[in-house]
């Protein structure tokens, strides 16, 4: 690893030695990264370029605190995470910079990871072994679907009003999750939930947090949420929530990631009371769920980011879209060896994009700094569940601008879409709320007649979706 280290800083020495030669001549033609990455082309520079990916990194970095906390949940050992989470990013992001040229940062998941914890591990009893066994067999799937290019076409079956509110859905989701993390609510037999006692330590910290951080969100402060978690875990050593650790130790050699490298249990999934039958329906329903997350995740973050920075072809598609696409699908799939959820293309690409990233140039920094993360796993250790359920709050904040594109004038729109955004949150499942509206959407549209606008294959998965609620426990 030290070794590595070595190979980064010489690579940052060579970076901005690089942008020195560029200054200093009118013809760069011969630069190694202009003719790579195309820079001219796209109108950008080196220096933008480092700026940019140093920028993505620090509006994304919240992901290496919070994804160890959430899988740790399922018994997961979280400094094996910690360094799964690191590996997978970097691999994802790099890939993305080699191959597609494109400046959009992979990581794993915000509310995959809920759904891996919450979903697959707690309600379905899978244990987090099978549970990355399922990730990988999406990962697979994935990669097939997209060298078929049927994957983009499983985006144009699916009505928009759905995607959205899936989008929507998670947010909610991920919020509550959060605010339950963070003793805000707690259970009532009365009213099923109430807030909890804000005056002690926990939940106070957490309200702390989660001002401090919507502060700093709301006067545009670059890396607002991972500037909130440091924060609030300092704050929470006087109240004795957070457990101090020598300073010594925040930063040293990256743990080792044998607790979670290749444990996958494969034969595990077939395993069920209920016979074979049941065991593959509940595989293939967690399979399409987590499919259909990371599609509409990646997917709209590509085209979004991609509309605000002009980089749409003539056709109105992304550029190197397929590229993408395949990169994610590959780093879900070495994610899964590694020992982490679902890998999807991250909105906070846009951070980056802002700054003036055009190219893979900015992805290939932020891959790296993923790399010199794994050397400050002792933070991580130090970081409390209070500091980081302000982040879930925020992300659910976020995610909940999709609502404001759905038609709920059109109330064969609305009640589908409806039933998607609320089930996620008041059943803990992400399934749940995508089944439900995956149900009725077919159903609205046909007892009014607009049968013609629901795609054969909306048809297809309510039925897969009603077979699984016929045959599963919720």
């Amino acid at each position: 690893m030290f070794r590595v280290g070595f190979l980064i800083v010489v690579a940052g020495f060579l970076l901005l030695r690089e942008e020195k030669v560029l200054n200093s001549t009118q013809n760069n033609q011969n630069s190694f990264l202009e003719s790579y990455f195309k820079l001219s082309e796209n109108n950008t520079t080196i220096k933008t370029e480092i700026i940019a990916g140093f920028t993505t990194f620090i509006a994304m970095s919240y992901i290496i605190f919070v994804n160890p906390s959430i899988l740790s949940i399922t018994h997961m050992d979280p400094k094996g995470v910690f360094v799964a989470t690191c590996i997978a990013s970097a691999v994802g992001t790099l890939i993305m910079a080699l191959y597609a040229n494109l400046p959009f940062a992979q990581a794993p998941g915000m509310g995959l990871n809920a759904f891996f914890t919450y979903t697959v591990v707690l309600t379905l009893h899978y244990s987090w072994q099978e549970a990355l066994a399922a990730v990988f067999i999406s990962g697979v799937l994935f990669i097939i679907i997209t060298l078929t290019s049927i994957r983009e076409k499983i985006v144009d079956a699916l009505p928009t009003t759905l995607k959205l509110a899936i989008s929507t859905g998670i947010g909610l989701f991920i919020a509550i999750i959060g605010l339950k993390d963070g003793g805000i609510i707690v259970g009532n037999p009365d009213t099923l939930v109430t807030f909890g006692k804000l005056i002690e330590p926990s939940a106070t910290l957490t309200l702390i947090g989660l001002l401090i951080t919507a502060i700093l969100m709301a006067r545009k402060v670059k890396g607002s949420i991972l500037i909130g978690i440091l924060a609030t875990t300092v704050i929470g050593i006087p109240l004795k929530v957070t457990q101090p650790v020598p300073i010594n130790q925040l930063v040293s050699m990256p743990p080792s990631i044998s607790s979670t490298f290749f444990k996958m249990n494969f034969s595990g999934l077939l395993d069920s009371k209920g016979g074979i039958g049941v065991a593959i329906t509940s595989l293939v329903m967690v399979v399409i769920t987590i499919c259909l997350v990371d599609l509409f995740d990646t997917l709209g973050t590509l085209v979004g980011t991609a509309e605000k920075a002009n980089m749409l072809d003539e056709n109105g598609r992304v550029k190197n879209m397929p590229k993408a696409l395949l990169c994610d699908a590959v780093a879900t799939t070495a994610g899964s060896i590694f020992g982490t959820s679902t890998v999807v293309t991250y909105v906070e690409s846009t951070t980056g994009v802002a700054e003036g990233g055009r190219t893979g140039l900015t992805s290939l920094v932020t891959g790296l700094l993923f790399i010199v993360a794994l050397f400050f796993s002792g933070l991580v250790g130090m970081v409390p569940a209070e500091a980081t359920a302000p982040a879930l709050i925020i992300v659910g904040v976020l995610m909940m601008s999709s609502v404001t594109k759905i038609d709920f004038g059109d109330f064969t729109e609305a009640f589908p879409a409806f039933l998607t955004i609320v089930m996620m949150p008041f059943t803990y499942s992400i399934s749940n709320g995508i089944a439900c509206g995956l149900i009725t959407y077919p159903i609205m549209k046909v007892v009014t007649g607009k049968h013609k606008e629901v795609h054969p294959l909306v048809y297809v998965l309510a039925v897969i979706f009603i077979i699984r609620f016929a045959l599963l426990p919720q």
